[in-house]
Formats: structure tokens, sequence, C-alpha cells
């Protein structure tokens, strides 16, 4: 018993310790489960690919191509959730507090910068800049992390995010056609703890080694003005159609932490010895594809489709060490989007979209883990407006707003145990309402 006590403690202050503060378990990240600015949230992330504003660096760096100001953007957003699984029988049903399995908002801070750098090169090509930070819990919450198993059930890709770091440039290439690249940042931890002990969990002689090393990912953008390409000389119907592509590499938060623990008299040394590697915020590889069209000047609407490669997720819980016993199984989805934005006036703009997402969970049954997950319908609305001669401000500022809500299709799934011994059946479902604004300084 104080064994188990002892490598209870010495593992969840591994953790703790190297990652700074425990969230609710999820696999899924901020930017591609509701959005990053509230043009993105608003149009239901269906216009993204064709947004010049900082968020670009993460959807489709070319896209800062398309606007030739710099700005300065900071955002906030708020997403409640309201995830219930109801108990539809069982030999053991869990203790449950009501039906609600996460309530834990995600409440995000986000800065973004973006800057024309053609003068500080010899060329004079045009070059542009952006730089999208975002934290959690208004920037109190940084290193959110957290995996477990649960014999009550757990969401799949709903919780607190950590760190969200990109950075990228975009240029023309040729009339019309604008190429980006940027990188992501995520962290990988690793934390080593020694330790002396009793049996009662009393340490001393501890030493603690804890290490993250940034990792980078690839994100690549094109865009294309179909008319400038083609009839550059004439006007024809095509000058008001884009096209763009992006790819996102995939990314996720990891934490490894090995703990020794000798307790004299009991255990000598090497001693106890603990280790676990886990991953976090899981992002596919994604790749997207859109159309945007202009009506009469004022009326954008675009469709976009995202392939996304889950199935690399089945074979990282191989590795994880509190997940590899769930044989928990994925397979890659589609995700189409459906987007509009309307120019009432030149400084006012409303906004709206809508997404259809499978759920990439294929199996029903996840001994231990006992991952939820449902396909979903996505509606966002937004407005954006624009002052020009605000007091003191020597530059045009927008201010954005979005909502965005996520009705969750009722699916049943089978609780079991680490030994996957069967629990009970039960019914998840769910709604999650977002709430983002950004103020924009343009120069």
């Amino acid at each position: 018993m104080g064994i188990s006590r002892t490598g209870g403690i010495l593992l969840g202050a591994g953790v703790l310790l190297s990652m700074g503060s425990a969230a609710t378990a999820s696999m899924g990240n901020a930017p591609s489960t509701y959005g990053i600015l509230p043009h993105d949230i608003a149009t239901a992330q269906a216009l993204s690919l064709f947004n010049n504003q900082a968020s670009a660096t993460y959807y489709n760096p070319a896209a800062l191509a398309r606007d030739s100001r710099s700005e300065l953007t900071g955002a906030v957003f708020h997403a409640e959730h309201d995830l219930k699984a109801h108990s539809r029988g069982g030999p053991f049903p869990a203790q449950r507090d009501g039906s609600t399995i996460n309530s834990t908002p995600s409440q995000q801070l986000m800065l973004g910068l973006k800057t024309d750098l053609t003068d500080l090169t010899t060329f004079r090509h045009p070059l542009y800049l952006g730089f999208m930070l975002g934290s959690e819990k208004y920037a109190q919450e940084m290193m959110a992390f957290s995996a477990e198993t649960s014999d009550s059930g757990q969401f799949l890709e709903y919780g607190r995010q950590p760190l969200f770091l990109s950075i990228g440039f975009g240029t023309q290439l040729w009339r019309g056609i604008n190429f980006g690249a940027a990188l992501r940042l995520t962290l990988h931890s690793d934390a080593k703890l020694y330790v002396t002990t009793d049996l009662a969990g009393n340490t001393e002689s501890e030493r603690l080694n804890v290490t993250a090393e940034p990792v980078l990912r690839p994100i690549i953008g094109l865009d294309m003005n179909v008319g400038e390409t083609f009839c550059a000389t004439q006007t024809c119907w095509m000058d008001n159609l884009d096209i763009a592509l992006g790819y996102r590499g995939y990314s996720n938060t990891q934490v490894r932490v090995d703990a020794e623990a000798e307790i004299p008299g009991t255990i000598t040394g090497p001693g106890l010895e603990l280790a676990i590697k886990a991953i976090d915020s899981f992002q596919p590889e994604i790749t997207s594809l859109g159309v945007q069209y202009e009506f009469n000047g004022q009326t954008r609407v675009g469709v976009s489709g995202e392939y996304q490669t889950w199935q690399r997720l089945s074979r990282e819980f191989q590795r994880d060490t509190i997940r590899d016993q769930g044989n928990v199984k994925f397979h890659d989805i589609v995700i189409p989007r459906v987007g509009v934005a309307h120019d009432v006036t030149e400084n006012f703009t409303v906004k709206a979209g809508a997404a259809w997402e499978e759920s990439p969970l294929g199996s029903r049954r996840n001994p231990g883990v006992n991952y939820l997950d449902n396909d979903r319908v996505v509606f966002g609305v937004g407005l954006s407006l624009t002052a020009n001669n605000l007091p003191f401000m020597a530059y045009p500022v927008q201010m954005d707003f979005g909502y965005q809500t996520h009705y969750l299709k009722g699916r049943d799934f089978d609780l079991a145990d680490e030994d996957n011994t069967y629990l009970e059946t039960v019914r998840a479902k769910g709604n999650v309402h977002v709430f983002a604004g950004s103020m924009t300084l343009k120069f």
C-alpha cells in the first residue's frame, strides 16, 4: 500500500512539475477545434484560407500577401462546454454527478502581428511576416496538459489547450499567385526525478531535472486569384474567383517522466523505477482546399474541404503508456465547410458559416481510456466594424466579434475498465458555445 502510494505521488508530481498545471484530458487543440480569430470562428473556418490577418500563419501563410498593410491584433475567446454521458444500463454503472462529463471552459488570449519586410531586402520583392501566439486561461495557464484513464468516460476533442505559437511568411510568386510557409511550435518535455522516501511518503534527498524541447512542424499554403493569373489584360468573370490550398503537418504536446525512489530498508538502489510517456493536444496532418467567389464587390461566398489523417494517432497511442491498453482506433475524415461574408457598408461586415465534422474515433469500446467523441454540426455568425477616426489613433481600428456553436449528435459507447471488464453503456452528446472578440490596428 505504501509503495503504491509513493509511486502515485512521484508520478503525479513529475507530471505536474514538468508541465506546470493539470487540465481536462483532450486530443483536440483550439485552432482546429474552434478557430483562432473571430473571423475564423464566425465562418466556421470556411473562409480562413483567404483571411489575410495574422491567423493566416496557421491556415494559409500565402494569404499574408493578399493585403500589404501591417497590423497588430489582440483577441480573446471563451469556449463553454456542456458535454454529457447518459447511462443506458450495465452491470457496474459509474457514480455520476448528474450526467456532465466536461463543463470546464477553454479561455484563450491571442496576439497576432503581421508586417511588411520588403524594405529589409535589396530585392524589393513583396515579403510579409506573420506571427500568432495563443495562451490558455487568458495567459495564466500556458502549459495545460493532462493524460489519464477513466471508468466514467472522457471526451476526445474538447478541453484546455497548451501554448500555441506559429510564425511564417507570404510572398507573391507571379501575377495572382502567392506562396507562404510557416512553422508551428510545440513542446516535448522530459522530467527525471530521484528521491529517498519512507513508506509514509516523507521524502528527502530529492533531485529533479526538467527539460522542454521545442518541436517545429511545417505549414505550407498557396493562393491564386484566377482572373489576375489568366485574364491579366482584360476583365473576365474569373477576376472574383480565388482558390487556396493549405497543408499543416501533424503535431502534439508530449511529456515523458522517469522517476526512481529508494526506501531505506525496503527498496534500495536502483530503487522503484517509474516511467511514463503521454501525448496531448494532437493535431493530424490536414490538407485543405478552398474556393471563394465575390459577388458585386460586396458578398464573398466560400467553400472548403479538409482531409485529416487521424490514423496516425492509433500508432501514437501504442507508445503512450497511459493509453496503450485502450486499443483506440481512428480513421481519416473529410470536413466540408461553407461560409459567407457580406459588406453592409464600407466599414461594416456580417459573416456566417457552417461545417459538418465527422468523428475520427472508430472504436466504440476503449478499455481503461474510454474516449467519447461525436459527429457534430458547427454553426458560426459574426461581424466586423472598422473605425477610421478614433481619438488618439492615427490608423484605422478594426473590431471583430464571433460566435460559434457545436451540436454533438448522440452516440453510444461501451465503457470498460483496464482489464476490459464491461461496466456500462452510455450515450455521449452535448453542446459547445464559443464567444470571441478582437481588436486590430492596421498601419
